[in-house]
């Protein structure tokens, strides 16, 4: 029960995660076509949109990089994986997921310990209109940390597929 709960919640995140990617994708189209306009037609220059285009980037990474976990859409070399049965897949993956687990942690430690200083600080950009910096620092490690559990629900029913053989879903 606790883990269909856990499950749901999951994906809940990864859904709202993938929700707002999409709103910072037509964000950064919409002003980036705006400075365009702006610096080439009107010949003025944005002094804002240029940083928060790069903020909104990052983010979009930290919230598109967990929904296309959880759906499966990163590109894998399917050349033998393919033809992998659904154990064989799941044990590649388990090997696979040892790595993801390293990488996540050393993420989550040093992000923590990176938005920690940016807000101790109150970093902002260096421009002569300074953007927060530290909200984007802050989403790294929130954004590494679902997709740790994401990897963890995927490692579960990867273990659960060797033990007992069951289909992959």
């Amino acid at each position: 029960m606790i883990c269909k709960i856990a499950d749901k919640i999951i994906n809940v995140m990864a859904e709202i995660m993938g929700l707002i990617g999409s709103i910072l994708i037509l964000y950064c189209m919409t002003f980036g076509v705006t400075d365009v306009f702006l610096r080439y037609a009107l010949n003025s220059a944005s002094q804002w949109i240029g940083a928060s285009i790069q903020a909104a980037m990052v983010l979009i990474a930290c919230m598109g990089g967990a929904y296309a976990l959880k759906h499966g859409s990163f590109i894998k070399l399917d050349l033998f994986y393919e033809k992998f049965s659904a154990r064989k897949k799941a044990i590649c993956d388990i090997i696979t997921s040892t790595l993801t687990f390293a990488f996540l942690g050393v993420l989550i430690w040093k992000g923590v310990d990176a938005a920690l200083m940016s807000i101790k600080f109150n970093q902002t950009t260096p421009t002569s209109i300074p953007i927060p910096i530290y909200p984007v620092k802050t989403a790294i490690p929130l954004a590494a940390c679902v997709v740790l559990l994401i990897v963890t629900q995927q490692f579960m029913r990867d273990v659960k597929t060797v033990v007992k053989g069951s289909k992959k879903q």
